[in-house]
Parts: C-alpha cells; structure tokens; sequence
C-alpha cells in the first residue's frame, strides 16, 4: 500500500501536477504512517504485528515477570501473524502451560526458551555461526544465544567447556571456531575467554558475561568489565547473561554475509 501511494505522488511529480514542496510533505507523512505499524491490541500487551516487515524477525516475547497466562495470550497472537514464535526467559512450569495451549511449541530447558514453527526452520543463511562456551555452568546463556541464531536461519556450531582453566581444550576446536563467521563467546568467572578467542581469530566476536563466579565475580560484573577492556581486536560485548541479544546480533551478521556471498 505505501509503495502504491508512493508511486502515486511522483507520479503526479513527474507530470506536473504536484509542487516539490508539497511532493516532499506528503512523502513525509507517508514515511511517518509506515513508522506506526501495525499493532495487535490485546489490552495487557500492544503487539508489534510489523516487526518481522522492519527488521527481518517477528517480535520475540521476554518471559521473566509475564504470567503463564500472559506469555500463553502473546504467544498465540505471534502465531497468527507469524512463521515462527520465539520465546525467552521461561520457567518449567511456565512452558508446560504454553505447550498445553499451542500445539507445536517446543521447550529448549537448558535455553529456557520456547520456539514454534508453522513449517520445519530451514538453514537458509550460508555459514556458520560458532557459539563458544566456557563452563557447563554456562550453558543456558550459550543455548539461550544457540537457540536464537538457528531460529533466525543460520547453522550452529556449538564449543562447549573450552574454558581459560584447560585451554588446550579450546585449541583443539579452534579450526572450527575460525571457520565461522561470526564467533559468540560466553563465560563467567573472570570472562577470559573472549580476549583469548578474541586474539586467535580474524572473525567479529561477540562476548556475552554471565553470571556466574564466586563473590569477587559480582553476579558478571567482573566478567563484563574484564570483556570491556579487552585488548584483543574486534571484540563487542553484550549485556550480562543477554545470550539472545548476543545470538540475534550473531544471525544478523551471519545473514547479511551470506547475502554478499
């Protein structure tokens, strides 16, 4: 429709029938309509039925602090505007509700995540996106991030418990990591691991602190600040314990390589 109305105005443009000055405000008003999207008014939420029309991705529900009925209601309005559903942050007993009331939800438990798919996901990007990990206590941030890049198209090779405590682990997957286009490194303690990755690649790396350490750690803060000042080259770091925010950046790049390919 807007490209319709669009054509339209240069249209009239071209012929004569429009002034420039009145041509520029009407595209104005026309680009400022398309800004305001489409919504799914549901009372508790406002759903961002355009989403997937702006950025290449249906909105993605952030479960921690919604109800089980909440999370139940958004969910199955995603699934009528949407291929794909994707929800993070979510308990057991949050999940099991979401997967009585839409059939076809899957529940990762490590990633706590909840995915549907009107149609199997298909690896459609070329490449392949390395989630590297360093402990198992790790591991839900990692597969939170894991789960998002293949939900968003792209291959996932997963490096798990390659930590800086035992790094002949990491160089024995390092042709696997170096491979990959885009690298996200995961770790908590002191958050090592992403400078050592980070000096061994010539791949952007994205580094995600958790949470996890002993008091000194500060629940990821020592691992953030440690990430922040790294000295290896093409580093960027992402929130504490935010695997999606780190795997959806990764499948953006992952995505837009394959396209120049």
């Amino acid at each position: 429709m807007m490209r319709m109305q669009l054509d339209h105005i240069l249209k009239l443009l071209k012929d004569g029938d429009l002034e420039i000055d009145e041509a520029k405000r009407q595209i104005e008003e026309l680009g400022l309509s398309g800004l305001e999207g489409e919504v799914d008014d549901i009372g508790f939420a406002q759903i961002d039925v355009d989403r997937e029309k702006r950025t290449g991705f249906p909105e993605v529900i952030f479960g921690e602090n919604k109800t089980a009925e909440q999370i139940v209601a958004i969910f199955r309005r995603l699934t009528e505007h949407s291929d794909r559903v994707l929800a993070t942050r979510i308990d057991a007993a949050k999940a099991e509700a979401v997967t009585q009331a839409v059939p076809g939800a899957t529940y990762h438990t490590v990633a706590r995540a909840l995915t549907w798919f009107r149609k199997p996901i298909l690896k459609v990007h070329d490449g392949y996106v390395a989630v590297v990990c360093a402990g198992t206590s790790d591991l839900p941030v990692a597969e939170e991030a894991a789960i998002t890049i293949e939900c968003m198209g792209s291959h996932v090779e997963r490096v798990y418990d390659v930590g800086v405590a035992g790094i002949h682990r990491l160089f024995r997957r390092l042709p696997v990591i170096r491979e990959a286009n885009v690298i996200v490194v995961v770790a908590g303690m002191e958050g090592a691991l992403a400078s050592v990755v980070g000096g061994l690649v010539a791949k952007p790396v994205i580094a995600v602190p958790t949470s996890v350490g002993y008091g000194t750690s500060f629940h990821g803060v020592s691992a953030l600040l440690t990430m922040l000042n790294s000295c290896a080259t093409g580093v960027t770091v992402v929130n504490i314990d935010n695997g999606f925010g780190a795997g959806y950046s990764a499948g953006l790049i992952n995505k837009n390589m394959s396209k120049r390919s």
